[in-house]
């Protein structure tokens, strides 16, 4: 799926930051939650498979609210009103008459005054992980206290905003508890955390949302309104979401399995199906997503023998910094790091030699950490599975790393193919069996 163009709408002296993907019959506008970014999210898999899902029923509007992403930052703190006033420009500017608003968890609220304010441009209303009022109150037992000094702990926020423990502590604790083992997710949402926000926006836009209640608006809605969230939210928005449903003349509230709060974790599917049914009254089973690629597999020879040898914990350590590396080599190479194997790593590139060369210098920098590396190399169609792939072409590198012996990079005849002309040098090893793949391979290996 290509990324589409970031565009600009103008509201009043600031510039909102939108993009348009797809060209469903329906129009859908997406507000986004705390920060956001609309190029970076294109960098994350399990992002964009909600993107597709999305864009395959709907013309799906997406923007960065003020003070956020590629849209202009201001001095002091947004009103929910001129908020508000943002998607109305956004729609403006996209050609769109009238839309369903898709409000996220903070975009919420300024959704619910949308709909409320201009029910004329809204086809309907969707709201997911979000709340009416963010503070606790005696009448709103669901809210966030302040407890202790606030200043410090905005003055910390300043400090840690988008540092790896920072992050790695949010996403663990309620963004995606699913994915907090998952190093290049959590450096994903690092980076989307730092180019969404400043830490001093973070902070001022921690203050404004402290101010909201729309509780009274709610009566107001008179569009068709579904309100969705995960049984389990490990945020705790179950019952502020059912607050919502319950003051919204005639809404549907709808729990879907799991803890994670980001609706493009844990099973994304299942959002997107209701909102497509809401919408459209029909839900349909996607096709796995297929693109060409070349695989990289690598493993640590004699992994075995070397951690009896060293024990356990400092085994570990020596498998952090491996880790560590092979996800710096892999990005210098343009590569998307899918995950550890254990002992090695499961890589994809958009283009054979760079994938070989990235195979070579991992060979030589994870060397200097007194570890022997084998790898294989295969390029064809893979399935998209959210964060991970499958396919024949993913067991196909495998069962070529396989025939590897320390310090060698191997590869598929289709890679060498590929590559000619690169100045890449190859040496024939032969025809092999590779278990549970049909025929026999010619297999070489590089450098």
């Amino acid at each position: 799926m290509t990324p589409s163009p970031t565009q600009y709408a103008q509201s009043g002296d600031i510039s909102i930051a939108y993009q348009v993907t797809g060209a469903g019959p329906i129009d859908l506008i997406m507000t986004p939650g705390f920060v956001s970014h609309l190029e970076h999210a294109w960098e994350q898999p399990l992002y964009v498979h909600m993107l597709r899902r999305l864009a395959s029923f709907c013309r799906l509007i997406r923007f960065d609210k003020r003070g956020t992403g590629l849209s202009d930052r201001e001095a002091g703190v947004p009103s929910l009103e001129q908020r508000m006033d943002d998607i109305r420009a956004v729609l403006d500017a996209a050609g769109s008459k009238r839309a369903a608003i898709l409000g996220i968890s903070e975009g919420g609220p300024m959704s619910i005054l949308f709909a409320a304010t201009y029910p004329e441009r809204t086809e309907a209303l969707i709201l997911y992980g979000t709340y009416a009022r963010s503070a606790w109150a005696p009448d709103y037992p669901w809210g966030s206290r302040l407890d202790g000094d606030v200043e410090a702990a905005e003055a910390k926020r300043r400090l840690t905003w988008g540092s790896s423990d920072s992050v790695h502590a949010m996403v663990a604790g309620w963004l995606a508890p699913s994915l907090a083992d998952d190093q290049p997710f959590c450096d994903w949402m690092g980076k989307l955390i730092r180019l969404g926000a400043s830490p001093g926006a973070a902070v001022a836009l921690q203050r404004m949302n402290r101010s909201i209640d729309v509780r009274d608006v709610l009566p107001s809605i008179h569009v068709p309104t579904l309100v969705l969230c995960r049984a389990d939210d490990a945020g705790d928005y179950r019952e502020p979401c059912r607050h919502i449903a319950d003051h919204i003349p005639g809404a549907r509230f709808v729990e879907l399995e799991g803890r994670d709060h980001l609706p493009f974790a844990g099973d994304a599917d299942a959002f997107v199906d209701e909102i497509q049914e809401f919408l459209t009254g029909e839900r349909s089973t996607p096709e796995p997503d297929r693109i060409l690629a070349t695989v990289l597999f690598t493993d640590i020879a004699d992994s075995t023998r070397q951690a009896a040898a060293m024990g356990d914990q400092r085994w570990r350590a020596l498998l952090d910094q491996h880790n560590a590396l092979a996800q710096r080599v892999i990005a210098r190479f343009r590569g998307r790091a899918i995950k550890s194997t254990g002992d090695g790593y499961l890589a994809t590139f958009d283009g054979p030699a760079r994938a070989i060369r990235c195979a070579l210098a991992m060979r030589e920098e994870i060397g200097r950490l007194g570890l022997a590396l084998r790898a294989g190399l295969h390029t064809g169609e893979i399935e998209l599975i959210g964060a991970d792939i499958g396919g024949i072409a993913v067991h196909t590198a495998a069962r070529v790393a396989a025939q590897a012996e320390a310090n060698e990079v191997w590869a598929s005849r289709v890679v060498r193919d590929l590559v000619a002309g690169s100045g890449l040098e190859f040496s024939e090893r032969g025809e092999f069996e590779l278990k549970g793949i049909p025929g026999t391979w010619p297999l070489f290996t590089v450098g």
